[in-house]
């Protein structure tokens, strides 16, 4: 079963109601945190439990360490998930306003704790079920407590550390999911430095969408990645962003592509500049 995989708006609505379904409404908004929240109360998908970016699928920052978006501790998560009613063979829908990128990140944060099978994303997210004119609900659903359980995968993360002593590798394809203006250092709207690590290549995570906000399709994704590895190895690949949120939306689409799930370096930007000694770069990307 691939391990990145979609559902449409109908799709979605037809199971509704089934057993051991659960959908995870990750609805957020960067620079209104109680965005999601608020928006959930006034109408989500019938059943769908919110998921926090900050609260859930992040941990505490650690001011001059950390990134914006630290990893959550694997056991409070997977008890956030059995509150949930997840289940180990439960089928999972995620959705956010539409992108996918919050989205994503709680994807990613599944198949890293090693529940990768029944994961879906809602293709298009909730703009797509609007624009189906599928309704909403305002009632909060009361699960049965689900018996989910896994271990954090070390495999998919790469570290500061590591990622150093790898910039000089010409085997590494570091793909940065960040906007083209933001990876050049021309703005930098969140964090105290701009600019992006030496070496890495601007894969603006919004070009994994078509002009309907839907993923394109598997041979459009194979195309742009390819042209992003050149000659490199799939396996040599990590992924980075401005905190670990929006690089596994390249991830996911890595996967929708045929690749396997490459590493993420989950501290990303916003941690990498807490050490002034890391190196940092600004224009544009490089050549491949």
């Amino acid at each position: 079963m691939p391990l990145a995989q979609l559902l449409t708006a109908a799709q979605l609505r037809a199971r509704l109601g089934q057993p051991e379904l659960l959908i995870l409404d990750c609805r957020f908004a960067l620079d209104d945190p109680a965005y999601g929240q608020r928006s959930y109360a006034a109408g989500h998908i019938a059943g769908a439990q919110f998921a926090d970016l900050e609260r859930d699928l992040s941990g505490p920052i650690h001011k001059g360490i950390s990134g914006r978006h630290p990893l959550p501790e694997p056991a409070q998560l997977l008890a956030r998930l059995r509150a949930w009613g997840l289940n180990d063979h439960g089928t999972v829908v995620l959705y956010d306003d539409g992108p996918g990128t919050f989205a994503a990140r709680a994807w990613w944060l599944l198949a890293w704790l090693g529940k990768r099978e029944g994961v879906y994303l809602l293709d298009g997210g909730l703009q797509a079920w609007r624009e189906a004119d599928y309704e909403l609900s305002q009632a909060l659903p009361s699960p049965a407590p689900g018996n989910v359980d896994g271990q954090p995968d070390p495999s998919l993360l790469v570290d500061a550390s590591q990622l150093l002593q790898r910039l000089t590798d010409r085997q590494l394809t570091l793909l940065d999911a960040r906007a083209l203006p933001r990876f050049r250092g021309e703005v930098e709207p969140l964090d105290p430095v701009a600019g992006h690590i030496p070496g890495a290549r601007c894969a603006p995570c919004t070009d994994n969408l078509d002009s309907s906000g839907r993923f394109l399709p598997a041979t459009e994704l194979r195309q742009r990645f390819a042209a992003q590895l050149g000659e490199r190895p799939a396996s040599e690949l990590v992924a980075y962003c401005g905190s670990g949120v929006t690089a596994c939306h390249n991830l996911f689409a890595l996967c929708l592509a045929g690749y396997p799930l490459a590493p993420l370096y989950a501290g990303s930007w916003s941690e990498w500049i807490t050490d002034p000694k890391r190196p940092v770069a600004v224009g544009d990307k490089p050549a491949i």
